[in-house]
């Protein structure tokens, strides 16, 4: 059993969908049958109806008036006959004169009222058993004058019944054919069906764990979407290995230096002779100590922009204006401290659709660089505006030494270091590689540039500046 997946939540689809329709169509066919008795009943009445009627329109064909004027009936026994023709129905009749005149026939036959251009039909009871009961009303004439009649016919109902339980007994047994002729077409054509999902799960049984290739086979239109759904979670389940492994392979690679160095410092210290020694040497290695916690701080950046390839960009925009200037503000310390004018120029609202925390990682990057090696005495200005295609600009720009034109494009990468003399320390090459990370996150585009004169005032000598612009697309 697959761990997190409780017992009864497994269940076998082919079973589901022969339940499904047994118990549809059972309770369709229960209509059907439903409908199929009424209808039943009905033929059985109508047919019988005809031989009632016959049989009545018979015996009122030889109702006539004798001399005296009263009426006399011949009964043709004959058409009683037609109705008993079913050995298990018993056939009764009554003729009656002018009214509260009974003629003949059995006199607690029930009468019936009904229209006398029309024979009556009905469902009745004699002698404790249902009966089924025809009434003709018809008028014999004796020349001058005419006098009225009426011939009841009445029969059992067991026939009817009869007939009635065969055409439900033929429909039933019909149905439940279908019905079980239904079930094995789905078992079997079920079971075909289901076959490219068996191979499709023998196909991801069979992969290795470190196979995170999308899934290339043959699956049916409606597990297609599932399909899908399974190939896009491996992509981003491969996207966060490998942003594990880099993290983990970074991480062992860079903090080696300096924990190397935190230990070989403690070690003075333990063998300095005197204090000042030991004081040194446990500076050195704070130091060391400071500068890995600031590689793991980047690395830990870096790891959760990979982590966050696949995230959806924020329904709500964010102002880029008072982001950049709370954390420009937020560095103008640091700025007087390495001797630099910092400052900022934007103003109004230029929204950009971006997560607050990592764009505020990536201008921190792109700050912490120029304050890095702009120089002291220089200038460094973060700048955001509008682009003319109405997308957003954050631009950060100085007038230091700048970066060689040839060695820009490599200096985006990751670990790649830019040049190491007295005043400008090696880092660790992973700023620019994260600024444009996150930009790239975000629909932007990160470019290198030299920068204009500040303030119409050629740049220094030697000193060519630069400008690093994050362009951010309409709509963001």
């Amino acid at each position: 059993m697959t761990p997190g997946i409780s017992a009864h939540a497994a269940y076998s689809l082919r079973r589901r969908l022969l339940g499904w329709l047994l118990i549809s169509t059972a309770v369709l066919g229960v209509l059907a049958l439903v409908d199929t008795w009424r209808e039943a009943v009905r033929t059985a009445n109508t047919v019988s109806d005809r031989v009632l009627f016959g049989s009545a329109l018979a015996i009122a064909e030889r109702v006539t008036v004798d001399e005296d004027g009263g009426l006399q009936v011949d009964i043709p026994y004959s058409a009683l006959e037609m109705l008993s023709s079913a050995a298990q129905d018993r056939v009764f009749y009554r003729v009656d004169g002018p009214p509260g005149t009974f003629l003949t026939g059995y006199d607690q036959l029930p009468i019936l009222d009904g229209p006398s251009d029309s024979p009556v039909f009905a469902d009745g009871s004699f002698g404790g058993e249902p009966i089924r009961i025809a009434s003709l009303h018809r008028a014999a004439s004796t020349g001058i004058d005419s006098v009225p009649f009426t011939v009841i016919v009445a029969e059992t109902t067991a026939a009817r019944r009869a007939l009635t339980g065969t055409i439900l007994l033929r429909s039933a047994l019909r149905l439940a054919g279908m019905i079980g002729g239904a079930a094995l077409i789905v078992w079997v054509a079920v079971t075909l069906s289901l076959r490219p999902l068996y191979r499709l799960g023998e196909a991801i049984a069979l992969r290795s764990p470190d196979d995170l290739r999308p899934i290339e086979q043959a699956a049916p239109n409606e597990v297609r979407g599932l399909v899908d759904t399974v190939n896009s979670f491996m992509l981003r389940l491969e996207t966060a290995l490998r942003a594990m492994r880099s993290f983990t392979g970074n991480a062992s690679h860079q903090l080696r230096t300096p924990l190397a160095v935190v230990r070989t410092q403690l070690a003075l210290a333990v063998r300095a002779g005197d204090l000042p020694a030991a004081r040194a040497a446990a500076q050195a290695g704070d130091a060391a100590l400071a500068e890995a916690e600031r590689i793991l701080a980047q690395l830990l950046l870096l790891a959760r922009v990979d982590a966050a390839g696949g995230a959806p960009l924020p329904d709500a925009p964010l102002d880029l204006v008072a982001l950049a200037r709370d954390l420009t503000a937020e560095k103008v310390p640091a700025a007087a401290e390495a001797g630099i004018d910092l400052g900022f120029a934007g103003e109004g609202l230029v929204p950009v659709r971006a997560e607050p925390v990592l764009l505020g990682e990536l201008l921190r990057n792109l700050l912490d660089n120029a304050l890095t090696y702009a120089g002291r005495g220089a200038e460094v200005t973060v700048r955001v505006f509008a682009s003319a295609e109405g997308g957003a600009v954050l631009a950060v720009e100085d007038d230091g030494p700048g970066i060689a034109p040839d060695r820009r494009s490599a200096l985006r990468g990751r670990f790649v270091r830019g040049a190491e003399d007295g005043d400008h320390p090696a880092g660790m090459g992973l700023g620019l590689a994260i600024v444009e990370e996150i930009a790239t996150l975000f629909g932007g585009r990160l470019s290198l540039e030299d920068a204009a004169p500040m303030d119409g005032v050629k740049d220094r000598a030697g000193h060519r500046g630069l400008v690093v612009r994050v362009a951010f697309p309409p709509g963001a």
